[in-house]
């Protein structure tokens, strides 16, 4: 018998195994009835069995066999596609997902085998049985990521929306306190506080725009007429009241006028020239140039500091990437491994370029932005 008519005629004694082994998978499965542990497994069934009788060509299958066969976009969904959905909201795991499939194709082999002697002339079948469920694998797997992201996006994106209504509380008691000059410890404490929330605020700020890009919606930005020489003073003036210990240089060269989000323009600023400070030899002074040229303005961020792994340079500005120095650092600041990334964003939202290199015992940020 052939394989696609076995698996129709057998479909309740696979699904029976299959009921059995879903439930295995704990501990996601402990509150799971049949039906819900079976889900879309006879859908699946049905799909590869329809598969195995359509008619493939040498080349259908070479490039299916490599993943090559894609859906049109706005295909409805898979079976396959929804099981991995209702398996990622039920609290699987992507290696249980895979587990179920591998147990789902030794079943079917194994059931057809003990039945029906399978001989060299059904060779054929395996191969395209094989193909079948790899390829409803991979609508699973892409599936199931996709949900596990949408998830973890929109917890992102409610943590950092809910966290600023008490940190804006914490700020506000925090500027209390320091007016009412009731001593020189209440003073100090008040301006720790202060300068906490102003560093827990910029990490919800790179969370909440980090979320954006990931759920696709990139940096917003609100141009506007700005001149670069107030706007990069008021926040290198901001930095080092946060930092009194750390010296930074500003130097400006010819017009800064330009149409640019001028608060943008601020974090990426205040984000490179945290970069150097966190991560530069400390005690040494940051430098910061800006030129204003025909047709852009540039500006380059300089520090001191231990020499960066070409390997780490390639990925500095990725999502979530850390060097050994910065790693080192990391419990002495605090950081989500966010701020060079956003910087970029916040870049390209612009249409300017940014890249970082390293010059002798220098680490420069050289940043490139059209004046509209």
């Amino acid at each position: 018998m052939r394989l696609a008519d076995f698996i129709l005629r057998e479909m309740e004694s696979i699904l029976v195994q299959f009921e059995e082994f879903a439930g295995s998978l704990l501990p996601a499965a402990q509150h799971l009835d049949p039906n819900e542990l079976r889900d879309d497994a006879q859908q699946i069934l049905e799909a590869v069995a329809q598969d195995l009788t359509t008619v493939q060509t040498r080349g259908e299958q070479a490039e299916k066999s490599r993943g090559l066969i894609l859906r049109p976009i706005g295909a409805p969904a898979t079976a396959a596609q929804t099981h991995a959905r209702l398996r990622a909201r039920s609290g699987f795991a992507i290696t249980q997902l895979a587990a179920e499939y591998r147990a789902l194709r030794a079943s079917v082999l194994r059931l057809w085998t003990d039945a029906c002697q399978p001989d060299e002339t059904h060779l054929e079948d395996v191969m395209r049985f094989n193909e079948a469920i790899d390829q409803a694998l991979a609508e699973s797997i892409g599936a199931f990521t996709e949900q596990v992201d949408r998830g973890r996006n929109l917890l992102l994106g409610m943590l950092g929306h809910d966290m600023r209504s008490p940190l804006q509380t914490m700020e506000m008691t925090a500027s209390y306190l320091s007016a009412l000059n009731a001593g020189t410890e209440i003073s100090e404490a008040a301006s720790r506080l202060i300068n906490s929330g102003i560093r827990m605020k910029a990490l919800l700020d790179d969370l909440l725009d980090f979320n954006r890009t990931e759920l696709g919606l990139g940096i917003n930005i609100v141009p506007a007429n700005v001149d670069l020489a107030v706007a990069f003073a008021e926040e290198l003036d901001l930095l080092r009241a946060a930092y009194p210990n750390q010296i930074v240089h500003l130097d400006i060269v010819g017009d800064l006028q330009g149409c640019w989000d001028g608060r943008r323009l601020q974090q990426l600023l205040g984000n490179l020239v945290l970069n150097a400070i966190k991560y530069g030899d400390q005690g040494a002074p940051v430098q910061v140039l800006v030129i204003g040229e025909g047709a852009a303005v540039r500006f380059e961020v300089r520090n001191s500091g231990p020499t960066i792994d070409p390997a780490v340079l390639k990925q500095i500005f990725d999502p979530l990437k850390r060097g050994l120095q910065q790693e080192r650092n990391l419990d002495r600041e605090g950081s989500l491994g966010l701020g060079l990334f956003i910087a970029r964003e916040i870049v390209k939202a612009h249409g300017g370029e940014i890249s970082a290199r390293r010059e002798a015992t220098e680490t420069v940020f050289a940043v490139r932005l059209p004046r509209s």
